[in-house]
């Protein structure tokens, strides 16, 4: 099985938030994604923002996503974005908005880690190989 995660959402209560978290953290941009029609549906409205994605690269991409009855924090999930050196991540998170769980530390062969909350307290880790 490769990359067995094939896409990720990461609910949050307030989208313009969430989304300025994580463009200063991972300096991308996020897109909005239009909402389907659901009025022949009995689905809860919601919004969504995208991550960069390419169809052409191995890995998954996924989307911000505020839906009534769907709230952020205290899930048990954790996502782990790939990063040059996360403890550049770490501290932008901070600098955004976040708060830090766990500063860099080292997992031995399999490289670096950091875990830190985004601005609608959800727990996401950063990874990398120096």
């Amino acid at each position: 099985m490769n990359n067995p995660v094939g896409w990720f959402e990461i609910y949050v209560q307030d989208m313009a938030r969430a989304k300025t978290f994580y463009e200063s953290v991972f300096n991308v941009t996020l897109e909005d994604m239009p909402n389907p029609d659901n009025s022949e549906a009995a689905l809860p409205s919601f919004t969504m923002c995208t991550f960069p994605m390419s169809m052409e690269h191995p890995g998954a991409s996924g989307a911000l996503v505020q839906m009534e009855g769907a709230p952020s924090g205290g899930n048990s999930t954790l996502i782990y974005f790939n990063c040059d050196d996360c403890a550049s991540e770490q501290a932008r998170a901070v600098e955004a908005g976040g708060k830090l769980f766990r500063e860099k530390f080292s997992i031995g062969e399999h490289g670096f880690i950091s875990l830190v909350f985004d601005s609608e307290e959800n727990m996401i880790g950063l990874h990398s190989m120096k």
